[in-house]
């Protein structure tokens, strides 16, 4: 008897339901159809070289949780009404909780489909960011993966990516542009210090011939003269050393040619 009712019970529920099961079983079907029609366009796209790999994995996690949301939704609301009330507090709680929650996530997410569309930097390049640099090892939906010169993996939100400023300096191959500053005395003809800065960047193994080094005259300060020394380069991945090289290189031929790079100090006499 007992059994029977349960029976009559579930049958009429279901007949009393059974526009929105299938409501919620034409959501279900749509959401799975429209994701494997994405997922199919973004590997198509990937073949014709038109997506990154890095770019489509995310774009892809996206789309899956954007569907699974709407879908989700549709369920819900088809219920709402014979849940009533309950529905609608645990709705309006769980949202509030949930859209704080969700705020940063979802301000890193955009900020991430910026930077895969607009490609400020992409992986393998290597970046100066916040005075550090590191390579972009992984471009993922909310963070940036980098790896500094020490081999330490950092993880950045990418609100914080497009947030700050960053130097890209790409990959090896490229060509870059150093420089080097020094502030000798008026006393120093221009010409010979401008031969000794370029003899000192060709030193450097890894300056190139083409572009070639040059030197400009930035500015007079009080008591000197601004010189910058200027050389290119392609191996990305040793700049830090060369960088350090080329001071060497200029503080040894400097004072090789007397050159004093200290900036002067003017002594006042006074008279009595």
């Amino acid at each position: 008897m007992i059994h029977q009712t349960l029976t009559d019970y579930v049958l009429e529920w279901f007949s009393n339901n059974s526009i929105r099961i299938l409501i919620i079983l034409a959501s279900l079907i749509i959401g799975i159809i429209v994701y494997l029609f994405v997922k199919k366009q973004i590997k198509r796209l990937i073949k014709k070289h038109k997506l990154e790999e890095n770019t489509a994995k995310n774009l892809s996690k996206l789309f899956k949780y954007g569907i699974f949301l709407i879908v989700f939704t549709a369920i819900v609301l088809q219920f709402a009404e014979s849940l009533g009330l309950i529905t609608a507090l645990f709705t309006l709680v769980g949202g509030t909780i949930i859209g704080f929650a969700a705020m940063n996530t979802i301000g890193n997410m955009i900020a991430g489909l910026i930077i895969m569309i607009s490609k400020p930097y992409t992986v393998g390049d290597r970046i100066l960011y916040k005075g550090k640099i590191a390579d972009v090892v992984d471009i993922k939906l909310i963070y940036t993966v980098l790896e500094d010169l020490d081999g330490v993996e950092i993880h950045v939100p990418n609100l914080l990516m497009i947030s700050e400023d960053i130097t890209n300096y790409r990959r090896d191959g490229n060509i870059v542009r150093i420089s080097t500053v020094i502030t000798p005395g008026f006393e120093y003809d221009s010409k010979m210090v401008e031969e000794v800065l370029i003899m000192a960047g060709k030193l450097i193994p890894e300056t190139l011939e083409t572009p070639a080094p040059y030197v400009w005259i930035n500015q007079f300060q009080p008591y000197a003269v601004e010189y910058e020394l200027f050389i290119f380069i392609k191996d990305i991945k040793k700049l830090p050393i060369i960088r350090s090289n080329l001071h060497k290189v200029v503080l040894e031929k400097t004072k090789e040619h007397n050159i004093d790079i200290s900036t002067p100090i003017l002594l006042h006499q006074r008279s009595y």
